[in-house]
């Protein structure tokens, strides 16, 4: 990638990338929308069944938040924040957020640094008027090269997953829990308290 940016000149590819922002460049590194060959009919039809779920469908389609399980809600949830940023009030899947969030539900590593280049080249050939996205990483890359960013527009931090995300995806959240999972070490959440309820909603204390 090439660009400009306050009169200094930038040249780095996922690698480069990746060691600036400190984050791992290896792994899946298509960016679907890009080539879909990644994606033919069967593999999105398997994606569909299962994030639907609806294992007898016959024709792969877009899912909708709402339809998904609570722990996929919360996977696309973080595709469409943090590996392919979008607006508010994207709830229905496209190609790639299936590809991305099937990825992260089987563990599979995504090269963020390659993602982020192909989304911007993306963006820079559109006519219409596009968000970046990915600010916080772009503004500690502009500090790592010592570039001067003269302009400051206020932010509003949503980016992160809490509590209001956790309940919004369907999971309800116990206030003061500490325990720990047969996955692995978690950090404990505060949240709103939880009464015995006939919810059928998951209960998540913590979070990995």
């Amino acid at each position: 990638m090439t660009s400009t940016v306050n009169d200094h000149d930038l040249r780095f590819d996922a690698k480069k990338l990746g060691e600036m922002l400190g984050v791992p460049s290896d792994g899946f590194d298509v960016y679907a929308s890009e080539d879909k060959s990644v994606l033919g009919d069967k593999r999105l039809l398997e994606l569909t069944r299962k994030l639907a779920p609806k294992p007898h469908l016959t024709e792969s389609r877009s899912v909708r938040k709402g339809e998904m399980m609570s722990l996929h809600q919360l996977l696309f949830w973080f595709v469409i924040k943090n590996i392919i940023p979008r607006g508010q009030g994207c709830n229905l899947t496209d190609s790639k957020d299936m590809c991305y969030t099937g990825m992260l539900d089987r563990g599979e590593q995504i090269n963020l640094p390659a993602i982020i280049i192909s989304r911007i080249g993306r963006i820079a050939k559109t006519f219409k008027d596009h968000d970046m996205g990915y600010g916080f990483l772009l503004k500690s890359m502009f500090e790592k090269l010592e570039i001067p960013l003269q302009k400051r527009i206020g932010f509003q931090v949503n980016d992160e997953i809490a509590n209001s995300t956790l309940i919004g995806c369907g999971f309800k959240v116990i206030k003061g829990c500490s325990a720990t999972s047969e996955q692995g070490l978690q950090t404990p959440l505060g949240s709103v308290s939880s009464e015995a309820s006939t919810s059928s909603a998951p209960t998540i204390d913590t979070l990995l």
